[in-house]
């Protein structure tokens, strides 16, 4: 399939994500906001759900923590062009609160269709929602986050959310300290697609 492909398939995602009522989150929402980035993607990042500034744009990442995650995908050695990014639920749960499960299984298909079509050699999954979500239903941050995963040919990074630091100014280090790792990973692990990495503990999806 080509990059025109993919894209067109990517589009049409989008435009189902923007017309969705397949949840109550679209009663409140200005946008929805389906995510953006190439369709040949090598690094996709899958944070939470909308903010404030992300409904009103319809643009995933574009608030404060939108503009330290710029920052920090340089010292990884990445630019925002390069990566995909969206989010587990694409509409903004009420006052930011977390996604419920009947939320995030609405928008399941929308994501796992982005993740088919992009095929990348990386998910870095920021915070606890995506990583459960994604990775490990039991996931705990303090246990995963930094750490490489490899299920069914896909590498996993959970990596606390830029939110987190905005928020207490003591993870601060701890968020650099992820993206540190991610650019570590993606000058040597991500060229060797049959490394064995890690496994997450507890039950998939």
């Amino acid at each position: 399939m080509t990059p025109e492909e993919r894209q067109a398939i990517l589009n049409d995602i989008a435009a189902q994500v923007r017309v969705c009522t397949r949840c109550r989150l679209c009663q409140g929402r200005t946008n929805a906001v389906p995510g953006e980035g190439p369709a040949d993607a090598q690094v996709m990042f899958i944070g939470e759900g909308p903010g404030y500034q992300e409904d009103r744009q319809g643009r995933p990442f574009v608030g404060p923590a939108g503009q330290l995650l710029n920052q920090l995908l340089l010292t990884a050695g990445l630019r925002r062009p390069q990566v995909f990014i969206t989010n587990i639920v694409k509409c903004r749960p009420p006052e930011n609160r977390e996604p419920r499960p009947d939320e995030v299984e609405a928008c399941r298909e929308y994501l796992d269709g982005q993740i088919a079509i992009i095929q990348p050699r990386l998910l870095c999954l920021l915070g606890r929602p995506a990583t459960q979500t994604l990775l490990d239903p039991g996931a705990t941050m303090s246990k995963m986050h930094g750490r490489v995963f490899e299920r069914d040919g896909l590498y996993f990074m959970p990596i606390y959310h830029p939110a987190a630091a905005l928020h207490n100014p003591n993870m601060r280090a701890p968020v650099e300290h992820d993206f540190a790792a991610l650019g570590e990973f993606l000058k040597g692990r991500l060229q060797q697609p049959k490394a064995r990495l890690e496994q997450p503990e507890g039950r998939l999806f």
